[in-house]
């Protein structure tokens, strides 16, 4: 218990570091398109940010980790709020250093994602990296929730909103996860539907 609190305080820390830290993407800045492998409701997939953004603005949000207090809430909280990001005609996907099959458990588990939230595995880091996000390196006797070893490094928390035009709307970080669901919510109601 005292070592899943200690990745859950870690996880929270990374995602309130200082802003003179911070350095990801700024609004109007072209968000990198990436495909990778992904899970949705137990089910593994090939994710396309491309494709997404055809049908309206995409949230993506990175974190440090699946099955971790503070990225289980932000999880819960976008599960909770997925059907006011669709009525805004936006679609969500969280990015972390997770393996595919370690998120296919997390996208199926009916405590966080409740298979309504998409998740991207970025093992090498290299999606964060281009989107500027920083990421740090994984402990060896890291564990999570479940007493399972983690075995990858962080991304620091952080949320764009991805306009249509594929460029960044809104960069949000150092808020609570769940201010970063809010957050984000805000920000694609203020683009208004696609076409509108």
């Amino acid at each position: 218990m005292k070592r899943a609190l200690a990745i859950s305080a870690a996880c929270l820390a990374l995602g309130t570091a200082s802003g003179a830290a911070f350095a990801a993407l700024a609004p109007g800045a072209a968000a990198p398109a990436f495909s990778a492998p992904a899970a949705l409701g137990g089910h593994e997939l090939k994710y396309s940010l491309t494709d997404e953004l055809r049908k309206g603005p995409v949230v993506v949000y990175f974190y440090p980790s699946a099955f971790t207090g503070g990225c289980d809430r932000e999880a819960h909280a976008f599960a909770e709020q997925m059907d006011q990001f669709h009525k805004a005609g936006a679609t969500v996907v969280g990015v972390s250093l997770d393996s595919v099959q370690r998120l296919v458990d997390f996208s199926a588990d009916p405590q966080y994602c409740a298979g309504k939230v998409l998740e991207v595995s970025d093992a090498d880091g290299a999606i964060a990296k281009s989107y500027d996000v920083a990421v740090s390196a994984g402990k060896d006797d890291a564990t999570d929730v479940r007493g399972q070893k983690i075995g990858h490094g962080f991304a620091e928390r952080t949320t764009f909103v991805v306009g249509k035009d594929g460029k960044v709307a809104a960069s949000i970080s150092h808020v609570s996860p769940e201010d970063h669901v809010g957050q984000a919510l805000a920000a694609v109601q203020k683009l208004g539907k696609p076409g509108a």
